[in-house]
């Protein structure tokens, strides 16, 4: 691989897992039009009910938010993001919803997850893991602002069509199906289920793939 590949190649991972300035937003939008499909899977896995309050995060630019917010009446969203930007974002594709006071954004550190024990119903992740520091301490932290009962959901790729993918090699921790349940249960999560999907995407690279994803959740 040639020296300028190789160095576009980590510049697009860094974006993927912390997209910055203009092109930062191009990377988001693409993010979203290619995870979609597993975002709403991911939703749907969480049986969003009346009155639930729902922490997603790594959220992007959030333009899905209202598909979360419809899934029931009386819910409350809150987003968490390691970058600025795609909090900005997500504020501004998002107005309706924080004004009336049914979302709202926040930044974090991607390692203490700023709430109290047993604050949330329901908490929801899209290819996000392979990006956690310190996965074991993150899981917990998840499982600790989770209210008991509270269910937890999470979207990521199989690990092997991961590594088919250039870009990956720089800052990804990829996933299999039993990686990601051995993770869980170190927090003491109960695995209800994880769901196995393929489907058509463009990858961050331009080419049409079919991609294996999972959606795992788990009870506290």
């Amino acid at each position: 691989m040639m020296k300028q590949d190789k160095e576009l190649l980590k510049k697009l991972a860094t974006q993927l897992s912390c997209p910055q300035n203009e092109e930062g937003i191009e990377v988001a939008n693409m993010m979203h039009d290619s995870n979609i499909g597993m975002t709403r899977k991911t939703i749907a896995a969480l049986e969003i009910t009346a009155g639930d309050l729902i922490l997603e995060l790594g959220h992007g630019n959030c333009k899905h938010l209202s598909e979360i917010l419809s899934q029931a009446e009386n819910t409350s969203y809150y987003g968490l993001e390691i970058s600025e930007l795609m909090k900005k974002q997500a504020a501004e594709n998002n107005v309706a919803a924080t004004q009336g006071n049914r979302a709202s954004f926040h930044l974090y550190n991607g390692n203490k997850i700023p709430f109290s024990d047993n604050t949330f119903d329901k908490i929801l992740t899209v290819n996000t893991i392979y990006f956690w520091e310190n996965p074991e301490a993150f899981i917990q932290e998840i499982y600790r602002v989770l209210k008991p009962k509270g269910h937890f959901a999470i979207g990521f790729a199989d690990k092997d069509f991961m590594e088919s993918l250039p870009f990956t090699a720089y800052g990804f921790d990829l996933y299999s199906k039993e990686k990601a349940y051995s993770l869980a249960e170190v927090a003491g999560f109960k695995v209800i289920d994880i769901s196995s999907f393929t489907e058509k995407i463009r990858s961050k690279t331009g080419d049409e793939v079919e991609r294996l994803f999972y959606v795992a959740l788990a009870e506290k």
